[in-house]
Order: C-alpha cells, then structure tokens, then sequence
C-alpha cells in the first residue's frame, strides 16, 4: 500500500500541474507546487514509523529545508538562460547540496528554521530573473507528460527510501529535496525556454507560505497532540494560507498587463 501511494501521490500531482500551466500559465502551476504534497505525506510516515517527538524535529528541518529548495530554484533558474537543462541541473543541485549541508550547522529549533527560510524566499522573491515578455500558457504532449510522472515516481522512491534511514534533521532536508522543481524545470526548460523556468520559479516562491504553516502547525502540535489531529490542522491550515496567497499572485497580473500595455505603446510611438 505504501509503494503504491509513493508511485501514485507525486506523479498525479505532476499531472494536476501541468494541467495548470496549460491553462493558466506557469506561475499558477509554480505556486501549486508550493504544497505540501510530498513532504507532508513523508514527515506523516515517519511520525507513524518513529514517533511525534522525532516528527516534530524533521518538521522543523522541513522549514529550513526551504532554503535549499530555493537555492536549487536560483541556481537553476539563472543558469538555464545560459546553459542546456544537463548544465542547468547540475548547477541547481550543488545549489541545494551546499545550502543543504549549511543548514545542518544551524540550530535544530523552529525560529531558526523559519528564520533561514524568510531569508531564502526574500532572495528569490528579489533576485531571480524577471520576465518582462508575454509567456504563454503550456502546451505539453502526451509523451512528456508520462515521462514527467514517471521521473516524478522513481525519484519519490528514491527520496523517501532515504529519508526513512536518516536523522530528524536530514529526513528533513530530503523531504523537501526539490522533486517537483527538477521534474518541471527540465520539462519547462525543453518544451517552453528559460522564461517559462523563471515564472515556475517566481510561483513557487508565493506557494512556499503554506508549505512553512503545515510544517510549523506539525512542529507545534505534535509533542502534545499527537500525530492524526496534528496533521488534520495542519493541513487546514496550509489550504487557508494557500488561499490567502492567491490574492498576491492574481494581484500581479493587472500590473504585468498595464507594464506589457506600456512597452507596447512605447514601441508603436
């Protein structure tokens, strides 16, 4: 049953998002991929598996694992404007080893945690690339899409197989290891250019507020309340927050549609 949902879980998702980049662009599917979908499901079973107390440590390190994935996100995001997506992943991945191996040395405490991860997401929010240009929504082929869930699957197996054989705080960190970012990145990358990478990327920073509420709900709650109504409020939570952050990504699209509105003026005149 577990193999199963492992194999299911991610590579549904995957479809769900790219059923949203075709129809309403790459920054919706980007802050989509802000869910918990993968590591909410991995910290639930090794909560089960090892307990609340060693649950509630790899929830905390889940929060600063936000940093590492943004890292890879930068990393990734900059260097695909340059090079082919085998270059662009090997950057992107020494961008999440490094950061990783850094966030080891922090204190294992929920400040922190959410401490290194505002720091990340204000140096994606303001310095990865900017797009300037229209960029259309996703068209994407059958074939790509298989092959998407696929890397999806094999790569949850992998991880999670890892995660469950590791301490709270690298249990942590692979939780969040950047599954959804590379499968969608190196997709992006082929099928639609660098520009479409940076609006996955600038989505994915809006979506990381309610992955950060699950993981502080699990880290508070699960001491003392134990592992199922942990999780219930916690994913509440993280819905509300998502929700909540739709008004900022939907608040953007009038100020890119009046800048496209002026450049194209600009250029007529």
């Amino acid at each position: 049953m577990l193999l199963v949902l492992k194999l299911m879980l991610v590579p549904a998702f995957l479809a769900a998002l790219t059923v949203a980049g075709r129809v309403w662009g790459p920054s919706v599917a980007g802050w989509l991929a802000g869910l918990p979908v993968v590591a909410g499901p991995i910290v639930l079973l090794l909560a089960l598996e090892r307990g609340s107390s060693f649950a509630a440590q790899t929830s905390a390190a889940s929060i600063a694992a936000i940093a590492a994935s943004e890292a890879f996100n930068f990393a990734y995001a900059w260097s695909c404007r340059r090079f082919v997506w085998p270059l662009a992943l090997v950057v992107g991945l020494v961008g999440w080893a490094g950061v990783a191996m850094l966030l080891t040395q922090i204190p294992a405490s929920l400040a922190c945690a959410a401490a290194a991860a505002c720091v990340a997401v204000a140096v994606s929010q303001s310095g990865l690339p900017r797009v300037t240009g229209h960029v259309p929504a996703a068209r994407l082929g059958l074939g790509d899409l298989a092959m998407r869930m696929l890397a999806g699957a094999l790569l949850t197996v992998v991880v999670t197989t890892l995660s469950a054989s590791m301490g709270a705080t690298w249990s942590g960190l692979f939780s969040v290891f950047p599954l959804l970012g590379i499968v969608l990145a190196i997709s992006a990358q082929r099928a639609h250019g660098a520009d479409f990478v940076a609006l996955l990327m600038r989505g994915m920073v809006i979506g990381r507020a309610s992955f950060a509420a699950f993981f502080a709900v699990t880290a508070t709650m699960l001491p003392r309340y134990g592992v199922w109504l942990s999780f219930v409020c916690a994913a509440v939570v993280s819905i509300v927050v998502q929700g909540a952050t739709r008004r900022m990504l939907g608040a953007k699209r009038p100020v890119q549609a009046v800048a496209r509105e002026l450049a194209e003026r600009q250029s007529a005149d």
